[in-house]
């Protein structure tokens, strides 16, 4: 019976492990009009594949907001999640900057 617990507890926290590995990503917010939705802006940097330049592709993702918290300008980690609605894929993990007021 001890041997078939352990398996199971090993099983499970095996599980948990390989559930908890989401996408995460940095972006700044670009947009907080709607409630409990941002519009998060992703900047990356790739080369290009035939001039081999460095540019800068920038991509936005509607985030799920649930304080609303996040305003425009703030610096932001999201991660990937279930399908909270038709455009948001993303919630709001933490604000690691905030804007700086002028």
């Amino acid at each position: 019976m001890s041997e078939n617990s352990e398996q199971t507890e090993a099983a499970a926290s095996s599980g948990a492990a390989e559930r908890g590995t989401r996408k995460s990503l940095q972006g700044v917010v670009v947009t907080d009009g709607s409630d409990k939705t941002v519009v998060v802006q992703v900047e990356r940097t790739t080369r290009h594949t035939l001039y081999h330049k460095i540019i800068r592709k920038r991509k936005k993702y509607h985030v799920h907001d649930e304080g609303n918290q996040a305003k425009i300008g703030d610096k932001v980690e999201i991660m990937g999640t279930r399908p909270l609605s038709k455009l948001k894929r993303w919630r709001l993990v933490r604000i690691i900057e905030a804007a700086s007021v002028a």
